[in-house]
């Protein structure tokens, strides 16, 4: 890969799509404004760093696999793990690239294994995936037969990330874009489903965010949200006053009752909570391939069911709502 990553497939792409149409006045016309960045030359490096070789087999169903490992050779297997280590930290996966397992922060698969049994048929559909970090959802909805996946988090590394993995996986439709979910055009109504897992309590608006996830979806469309939840019935919100989990940018964490009449009031139906479940060291943790602390450090080391705050351990939810027709 010599060349910036760009648009012009996508923006070439979206003409033909009525619904999505409107996207293309969102799009980055090129990486340019990416070279302020100070680690962009460097990101860029480990991008032209990739072996050139055609995947033998690719799969997006039960994992992201892509190629086989006899295909590269010694040296060409540590020109792998050098440029993709270059793109350190990877915090979702795991990927399989060659047989170099890229062994995340996030055992993001779990997450995937915990919604997927309740999601309507992803066949065919438009998604739209907010926060999606360096797409691995993404190859995942495409495994289950998504049409068209557009995943958007205004992270650049992320989004670097993603272009690695593009350089190997070519065929299916999905794209990640540096932006967020504010960047898009407003009332797009374009979306058959739209994912927004782990950006709630980001968010110092959740009415705000509900709203705008909801104004992307086509009428009848389905929202999966998933978020940090605590115990307690419907009116039940913490609101960390400092850090949350070591996290900065935290400001509310709601019951999952308090959170299902947050749908209700923004103009959901047919609101379901589908799961719930505390996340574990095993599915959040440092490793290899992003080395920083993770949630154990997160912990209160005497009372593990606190965070270092004293605030419950984070426990996420899995809801799933649709706009009305």
């Amino acid at each position: 890969m010599k060349l910036l990553p760009d648009y012009a497939a996508l923006r070439e792409r979206l003409a033909t799509l009525p619904a999505l149409a409107p996207l293309a006045s969102c799009l980055p016309l090129d990486f340019a404004n990416a070279t302020r960045h100070g680690d962009f030359p460097r990101w860029l490096a480990a991008l032209e760093q990739l072996p050139d070789v055609t995947p033998a087999a690719i799969e997006l169903h039960n994992r992201v696999r892509i190629g086989t490992p006899e295909q590269l050779t010694a040296a060409e297997r540590d020109q792998l793990r050098a440029a993709l280590m270059g793109l350190h930290p990877w915090r979702k996966g795991p990927l399989e690239v060659f047989g170099l397992l890229v062994d995340t922060e996030w055992r993001s698969d779990w997450k995937w294994d915990r919604i997927a049994p309740h999601l309507s048929a992803l066949e065919g559909r438009t998604v739209l995936d907010v926060g999606c970090g360096n797409g691995y959802h993404c190859w995942r909805m495409a495994g289950a037969g998504a049409g068209f996946v557009l995943g958007v988090d205004p992270h650049l590394l992320y989004t670097l990330q993603y272009w690695a993995i593009r350089h190997f996986v070519r065929g299916p439709e999905v794209h990640v874009l540096p932006l967020a979910l504010e960047d898009l055009p407003e009332n797009l109504q374009a979306f058959d489903t739209v994912f927004s897992m782990g950006v709630l309590y980001h968010r110092r608006s959740p009415f705000d965010h509900l709203l705008s996830l909801r104004s992307c979806l086509r009428p009848g469309g389905e929202l999966v949200l998933e978020t940090l939840v605590i115990e307690g019935g419907e009116g039940a919100v913490l609101v960390p006053p400092d850090r949350y989990a070591r996290m900065p940018n935290v400001w509310f964490l709601p019951s999952c009752n308090t959170l299902a009449a947050w749908l209700v009031k923004s103009g959901y139906i047919d609101v379901r909570l589908v799961d719930v479940t505390k996340t574990t060291v095993d599915e959040q943790r440092s490793t290899a391939w992003m080395t920083f602390e993770s949630l154990p450090e997160a912990l209160d080391s005497d009372d593990p069911s606190r965070t270092i705050e004293g605030h419950p351990a984070p426990m996420r939810a899995f809801f799933i709502a649709r706009k009305p027709a």
